[in-house]
């Protein structure tokens, strides 16, 4: 056979190769095709994330500091002098007497009490307290702090509870706070945490009776919440301290002008105060056994005999 014919012969026979090469080719291409794109088209559909169980957050309550109908109301025989007034258990936050108990009032030093609160959680004992120029400046009763001196707060704590030093009240508004006014918010702000809704602070020292007021109720909530801080406990329940003091002073001795400590049994604390406006303040604590009383009485002609009835009262039911 001639070469050139052996040739096409060759050729008609691998054209049915070709074909089936190139077939297989096409096929294997759309296969590989089909199964490449499979898992990117899954990947494109978002994978179904099951169900979340639901997370309901449960805040918890704010505790109510003053609490309950006035278990022992009509019980005393003769109204008190005092304008408004409240017996509480200071354990339970039971009322047990009260008049005009949201009466809203001027309050004067009982102030401090929340200054003492506040300073005593930023202030350690020993903590050094350079006393402002604005301190020696502020208006009546006053310890005689000088400018600059450097005093260990636990000295200025006692004054503040014991003397009821409105310089001291300030210097540890600042001391505690940065400035006085941001110490003050800082007092507003406490007030509202602990729902005491009828109380206003303009001062620490409650020197200034303008937008200064609070009521009964409050006060004996803010009683509850201070007594226990055993720092604030033990200094409100001192009779007298006496404290060393550098030159020309060299010493000084604070006695608590809280009468209670030394007329009643079981008498623990806590606070007097005095303006024109507010007329005589005393919130008054007491421990016999096992039963805690705090007694406030606002305004009050005699605020020792209006204080010592209504604890008298409680003590006498509550044993």
């Amino acid at each position: 056979m001639p070469s050139h014919r052996r040739y096409r012969y060759r050729f008609r026979r691998l054209i049915p190769v070709g074909v089936a090469v190139v077939l297989a080719a096409i096929g294997g291409a759309w296969f590989g095709a089909r199964h490449a794109t499979a898992p990117a088209a899954a990947a494109a559909t978002p994978a179904r994330t099951p169900a979340l169980p639901t997370v309901r957050v449960q805040l918890a309550a704010r505790e109510r500091l003053v609490t309950g109908a006035p278990l022992l109301q009509g019980r005393l025989r003769q109204p008190l002098l005092a304008a408004s007034a409240i017996l509480v258990d200071a354990n339970t936050g039971q009322v047990l007497w009260e008049l005009h108990p949201h009466e809203r009032r001027h309050v004067a030093s009982t102030t401090k009490i929340m200054t003492a609160l506040l300073a005593l959680r930023k202030l350690a004992p020993d903590d050094i307290v350079t006393v402002d120029r604005s301190v020696p400046r502020v208006p009546l009763v006053r310890e005689g702090l000088r400018a600059g001196e450097r005093v260990p707060a636990w000295k200025l704590f006692y004054s503040l509870l014991l003397y009821s030093g409105n310089d001291d009240a300030l210097a540890l508004a600042i001391a505690a706070g940065g400035d006085k006014w941001t110490f003050v918010r800082q007092m507003n702000a406490e007030a509202h945490a602990l729902g005491l809704d009828d109380t206003h602070f303009s001062t620490p020292s409650g020197v200034v009776d303008a937008d200064n007021y609070s009521s009964a109720w409050d006060l004996a909530g803010l009683t509850r919440v201070a007594m226990r801080n055993p720092r604030f406990r033990q200094i409100v329940h001192t009779k007298v301290e006496h404290v060393s003091w550098s030159a020309p002073t060299y010493a000084k001795i604070y006695v608590n002008n809280n009468l209670m400590l030394t007329r009643y049994r079981g008498a623990t604390g806590v606070k007097t105060g005095y303006t024109h406006k507010s007329g005589w303040c005393l919130v008054a604590s007491a421990t016999r056994g096992k039963i805690s009383l705090i007694a406030v009485v606002l305004d009050s002609a005699n605020m020792y005999a209006d204080a010592t009835r209504l604890l008298n009262l409680g003590f006498a039911a509550r044993s």
